[in-house]
């Protein structure tokens, strides 16, 4: 004997009127299509098979993978504008222990930066193994105060010599005692300290080739400014004369190049002093009498949040409330560890072949005066 299904008391098309409420007006419709327009699409890792093809994929994924696609995306846009953007590199963390040596000097080299603002932790790396010195594998899991009977450094899963290191320092100061005793700007300092350098892999060596200005406004905050500590001491103690780095010089010609570059560009590898000094930049350019509008493109990778208020994990939607970011600017963040994020994006760009055909700038300094900022000839490597 069959039965018969009891009726539901509330029909399905009465609990989905209930649910959604009235129907959506026309312009509630188009608006919701639009905004529902793009599906996002499932990365195929066999048919990525190049970082430009992996990056490409990303753009139509979601979250960090997104974000770096959107990166990669901004720095194409910068890199073919026709105005010709100087594009600032802002360099913050332990890169070089990282690994990233090669992908920074790789920038320089392929002209898919104009001026470096990094950190004198950085540069001193660099130059530690341009004198023949080395970063090796370690363990964040090491017994600290064995290394530290050792003479090893750990910079997280790393380590460095620091016999080595001390041996850098020394090497930093006697440098130092042969320049005229003066105040140099951090930028005029390091110029001179490539001429010394030898090793073609280094990134200082490659910036000096190519005449790319690097400024490390805190450059006393590192071994370099150790190093410049010792020869201060010595030539104090024997009533030399001794160099000093002038910090506010920096400030005055980075803040030059930010005034005569006929549209600006960031690329911000963490944060730290390196990226507030390009911002403060743009805001210093009323010193010379004129309002850059901020940076016309500008993206950040970084694992510092915002919502701890700090200047690493800010927004540059926030560095619009400054002025340093246009408020038209094209822009992006990825929150990315830069051992990671970096090689992408950077492997995006060159493996495109987006610096060819790309000109260098050429820098005229007269002392602490920019005298001209001119294009110069097509990159070739």
């Amino acid at each position: 004997m069959k039965t018969k299904k009891k009726k539901s008391s509330l029909g399905h098309s009465k609990l989905e009127k209930i649910y959604l409420g009235s129907p959506l007006t026309k312009g509630l419709k188009d608006k919701k299509k639009s905004l529902l327009s793009r599906p996002v699409k499932a990365v195929n890792p066999l048919r990525a098979d190049s970082i430009v093809g992996l990056l490409d994929s990303y753009k139509d994924m979601s979250i960090q993978a997104r974000m770096l696609g959107q990166c990669a995306s901004v720095y194409q846009n910068m890199l073919k504008d026709k105005t010709r953007p100087t594009i600032f590199l802002g360099l913050a963390g332990p890169l070089i222990a990282g690994g990233l040596r090669k992908t920074i000097r790789d920038m320089i080299a392929y002209g898919v930066v104009d001026v470096i603002v990094s950190t004198g932790a950085i540069l001193y790396q660099d130059l530690y193994q341009a004198l023949g010195h080395k970063h090796y594998i370690g363990s964040p899991n090491a017994d600290d105060s064995v290394l530290r009977k050792l003479l090893i450094n750990r910079i997280y899963d790393t380590y460095v010599d620091d016999e080595k290191f001390v041996k850098t320092d020394s090497w930093v100061g006697r440098f130092a005692d042969t320049l005229e005793p003066r105040s140099y700007s951090s930028r005029e300092f390091l110029a001179l300290l490539c001429s010394q350098i030898k090793d073609s892999e280094s990134i200082l060596k490659t910036a000096s080739k190519y005449g790319i200005p690097v400024f490390s406004p805190a450059l006393n905050d590192s071994s370099i400014g150790i190093g410049l500590t010792d020869h201060y001491h010595i030539n104090r103690t024997l009533k030399q004369g001794k160099i000093t780095i002038d910090s506010i010089r920096d400030n005055y010609e980075l803040t030059q190049i930010m005034v005569k570059s006929p549209k600006t560009a960031a690329v911000y590898i963490a944060g730290g002093v390196p990226k507030n000094f390009i911002n403060d930049s743009v805001v210093m350019g009323y010193i010379f009498g004129k309002n850059t509008g901020g940076h016309s493109y500008a993206f950040q990778l970084t694992t510092d949040s915002p919502h701890w208020g700090g200047l690493s994990g800010s927004t540059l939607e926030e560095a619009k409330s400054w002025g340093k970011v246009s408020g038209k600017a094209a822009k992006a963040m990825a929150f990315v560890e830069p051992t990671v994020s970096l090689p992408l994006v950077v492997g995006y760009v060159l493996q495109k072949g987006l610096w060819k055909g790309r000109r260098r700038l050429k820098f005229s300094w007269d002392s602490d005066i920019l005298k001209r900022l001119e294009i110069g000839g097509i990159v070739s490597v």
